[in-house]
Order: C-alpha cells, then sequence, then structure tokens
C-alpha cells in the first residue's frame, strides 16, 4: 500500500468506542437509564462530570439494572475539561440556538463523522448537558460541533436518557464501513484537549499585554470567543505548534518576551 493509509490499517481491537459524557447531571435515575441505554447499543465508556446528587448514586444504580458496571468506572470528573481532556474531537449535544458558531449537525451526521475518525484511531467525545437546562456555553465552547435533534421545535427538550439513547442507536446502526468523504481524517494528529487550551491560554496572555481586551464589559464575551474558535477548528498537533511559533516571533519582533 505504500504510503497511503486507510481506515482498515487501524485494527479493530485498536479503535476505541466513543466515550459518552454527562454534565452535571441531576437525577441519579436518568444517570442509570443513560448507562443502561449506552450498554443496549455496546457502548460502555460512561464519565459523569459534577452530579448534582453526588457519587455513588443509589438510584442511577438501581435503574441501570444490567448496566450497573458502566457506573463503576464513570466517575465522577470534576469538571468538563478533565473528562475530555483525551479526546481528539467532541460533539455537544444541545436543543437551543446558542451565539457561538460551530457546525451543527443531526444525529446521524455527527455519528457518521464520528465512525470516520475511531476507524482512523482517533479519540471522540459526545456531551450532554444536566436536564433542566442543557450545556452552558462554557461547556459549548469547548465541544468541536453540536448535535441538535430533528424534534418538535414547540417542544424541543429530551429527557437525559433518551437523547443518549438516540446516540447509541445511531452508533449501532451504523454498522457499514466509513465512507471515503471521512478518510480525510487518516493519518492526522490531532491536538489533545489540553494542548488546545494551552495555546488558548498563551494567546489570551499575550493579547492582554498588547491591550486587546476592551472594554471591560465585553472582555468576557470577547475571551469566550476566542475559545470557541480555537476548539471548532479541530487543530493537529503541528498546527498548535506553528501558532505558538508565530506569536512567539511576532512578540520578539516588537521586542516583547516571548
Amino acid at each position: 500500500m505504500g504510503d497511503a493509509e486507510t481506515s482498515a490499517d487501524v485494527p479493530v481491537a485498536d479503535r476505541v468506542p466513543p466515550v459518552f459524557v454527562l454534565v452535571r447531571p441531576q437525577m441519579g435515575e436518568n444517570i442509570g437509564g443513560a448507562a443502561r441505554a449506552m450498554l443496549n447499543f455496546g457502548l460502555e465508556r460512561l464519565r459523569v462530570v459534577d452530579p448534582r446528587d453526588g457519587w455513588p448514586n443509589p438510584k442511577s444504580v438501581a435503574m441501570a439494572s444490567g448496566a450497573g458496571r458502566l457506573l463503576d468506572k464513570a466517575g465522577p470528573y470534576a469538571d468538563v475539561q478533565a473528562a475530555i481532556g483525551d479526546c481528539d474531537y467532541v460533539f455537544a449535544t444541545t436543543a437551543r440556538g446558542r451565539e457561538l458558531t460551530k457546525p451543527v449537525m443531526t444525529p446521524e451526521a455527527a455519528m457518521a463523522q464520528a465512525r470516520g475518525m475511531i476507524a482512523a484511531g482517533k479519540k471522540v467525545g459526545f456531551m450532554f448537558g444536566p436536564e433542566r437546562a442543557g450545556l452552558e456555553n462554557e461547556d459549548l465552547v469547548q465541544a468541536n460541533a453540536i448535535i441538535t435533534v430533528p424534534v418538535n421545535p414547540e417542544f424541543p427538550s429530551l429527557n437525559l436518557a433518551q437523547c443518549v439513547l438516540l446516540l447509541g442507536y445511531e452508533w449501532q446502526r451504523q454498522t457499514g464501513e466509513a465512507s471515503a468523504e471521512e478518510m480525510v481524517f487518516n493519518r492526522t494528529d490531532f491536538a489533545t484537549r489540553i494542548e488546545v487550551e494551552k495555546l488558548g491560554d498563551h494567546f489570551e496572555e499575550k493579547l492582554e499585554e498588547a491591550g486587546f481586551f476592551h472594554p471591560a464589559a465585553k472582555v468576557p464575551g470577547m475571551k469566550l470567543s476566542l475559545r470557541n474558535m480555537w476548539s471548532r477548528l479541530g487543530l493537529t498537533k503541528a498546527e498548535v505548534a506553528t501558532l505558538h511559533g508565530m506569536l512567539r516571533q511576532i512578540v520578539r519582533h516588537f521586542g516583547g518576551q516571548a
């Protein structure tokens, strides 16, 4: 095959299934229901971020029934960054329109893309928000793309476990090979979430020194937009290193400390 590489070059045994991340879930029953829905479709990588009623939760264990083993390794995680830190690409589920600019996909399209990435050896995560209000902008900014289920616009709210069930179903349903369109992800060494976070820190620091962030009332929104941009780009390790180098050289050129 020479230098060419296809998804088949990554052995099935080495492909990591997607991780489902429940962010600040409120009811133990919904956590257990999500675990049960995942196992229905052969998914076992569950992570729970800062559950409202503490952890472990007896109600989640009872609801999970035979899927209780998923809860044993689910966490809890202190924050979103800790839960998705090892993911190359993250999808976030939300039913509401947001001001953040990101690709918006159906569950079917998102899972097709995820399967292509996983076939190429990448690690993919799916975030689900708390029952009452869903994911906040501070959560969404860490995702690469958004999933919105095409439901009744007059009643768009989905139960947490139902949403997990929909995504799990799409994972199981799409049993065929990844399409040629998804092969563009092969041989791509994506930057980790931490590496992207550090790039954002570097730019914020230098922009702060340059007086970019003003007026004060707009600073939080400006920083949020920048963080969203970095996560949306899906940067590779090489691109992150290049951006760090570019910023250092610009600062040095103008007599600053890189």
